[in-house]
């Protein structure tokens, strides 16, 4: 493991896989099955799914030759992926400008619908599983890795299939000028974890080392993007989006606060310009009782003082909170918001909105990979036809998402019980050893 490769995963300098018997690894799996026969989670893919995905990565560059002159060609934008460093697929990239009067950022999402439609063995797998579960060095894909980690993955320096959302943004709000969404060609021109982000922000000097063409102009178009992403992060907040997380490092705001901007643009673009039911994400808000409940349980949390004058909007309440918070009782705060808040779940009406974002609308768009709800809604925006099922789709969504968090939760405190640190875990991976 290289030292950015330590940084990446927070682990010191040369500490390696956490090391375990044969006889832990074994009662690991054995828990693993009971857990998902529990919540009706398949790991294997049936032999049915796995031979038509083969199929779909069969002369690749060939179908994409073929299809670049139905879509935009967007290969000679400079355009990159920011990903953890094991992430195995990257299904989002970002470009950006900045123009005299306006910023344009275009999220290009891998296009998966091009090769998974409602026809498919793939599709009904996929709503079967309903999202991609995510355990400690243990992962239960939602579409087969075969196809996931070559065609729909954005892998630098390769033609890929995308659908690409192009936001034209006001100077002064950064509100939507206009919004596109169209299917594309892309070709991304790196590949960056996010310690390697965060690096080519402090030293532009280092984007050399990153890139096999050194005319992109990766450094620039980084420090450009976090600038915006930075502003939309405080506008957010004094719209009254709800923020948690005050702390995060720059690379991972970059990537959050685009991906929001997408899925909002595109949910708005469903609703407001079509008019037609997808998948939705509504979040209820608590109860004014609730609320109260939650800050009082904060404010008498040692060293911690709600704003005097925050007190009536909850949500900027806790987020001038957290800032100043701390650090030894951010876990204590966040645990006392998301005691009173309400589970989020999709709908095929965006009625209610997201509370927690202090957004009138929202969906999922961004990871089509890892969620049905995504796959979904790329489905509706392409041919703007709704499944016949949608409400059935939105209920399996919310309830697969359900049994995933507690699969993943149940199987943390096992890995306590057993002695193992799941972060450490999730982070290192684990090696088998005799000894």
């Amino acid at each position: 493991m290289t030292s950015d490769a330590q940084a990446e995963a927070g682990t010191p300098e040369g500490q390696g896989p956490v090391e375990i018997s044969p006889e832990l690894a074994d009662r690991l799996e054995a828990h693993r099955e009971e857990l998902f026969e529990k919540f009706e989670i398949r790991d294997e893919f049936p032999q049915s799914v796995l031979t038509e995905a083969e199929k779909r990565t069969e002369d690749i560059q060939q179908e994409i030759r073929d299809e670049v002159d139905e879509r935009r060609d967007l290969r000679d934008m400079t355009t990159w992926t920011t990903d953890p460093i094991d992430a195995q697929d990257f299904d989002d990239a970002l470009s950006v400008e900045e123009r005299d009067d306006e910023y344009v950022l275009w999220v290009h999402i891998a296009d998966v619908t091009h090769y998974v439609d409602p026809e498919s063995n793939m599709w009904e797998e996929a709503v079967e599983r309903a999202n991609t579960v995510y355990l400690p060095a243990y992962t239960i894909h939602m579409l087969p890795p075969v196809l996931a980690e070559t065609v729909c993955s954005l892998v630098a320096n390769e033609d890929r299939l995308a659908h690409t959302v192009e936001m034209h943004l006001d100077k002064e709000n950064l509100g939507y000028e206009s919004i596109e969404i169209y299917k594309s060609v892309i070709e991304s021109d790196a590949r960056l974890t996010y310690t390697e982000a965060e690096r080519l922000l402090d030293e532009p000097e280092t984007a050399d080392d990153l890139l096999e063409d050194t005319e992109v102009d990766l450094a620039e178009k980084c420090e450009l993007v976090w600038e915006l992403a930075d502003r939309m992060h405080e506008l957010r907040k004094e719209e009254g989006s709800l923020v948690l997380n005050p702390r995060r490092d720059r690379a991972h705001t970059i990537i959050e606060e685009c991906m929001l901007k997408a899925n909002k643009a595109v949910t708005h673009k469903l609703m407001w310009d079509r008019g037609v039911e997808a998948m939705y994400r509504v979040h209820p808000q608590p109860s004014p009782d609730e609320w109260g409940e939650a800050l009082q349980e904060i404010q008498e949390l040692d060293g911690v003082s709600i704003p005097g004058e925050a007190w009536d909007e909850p949500r900027k309440a806790v987020n001038a909170t957290l800032e100043d918070a701390p650090k030894r009782q951010l876990d204590k705060i966040q645990w006392a918001v998301m005691k009173v808040m309400p589970r989020a779940k999709y709908m095929n009406d965006p009625f209610g909105g997201h509370h927690a974002l202090n957004f009138e609308i929202y969906g999922h768009f961004t990871s089509p990979i890892r969620r049905l709800s995504d796959l979904i809604n790329h489905w509706i925006v392409y041919t703007n036809d709704v499944p016949e099922d949608l409400v059935a789709l939105c209920d399996r969504a919310s309830d697969k998402q359900a049994d995933a968090e507690a699969c993943e939760r149940e199987y943390k405190q096992f890995l306590e019980e057993v002695g193992l640190d799941p972060a450490a875990v999730n982070n290192r991976g684990i090696e088998v050893v005799e000894d």
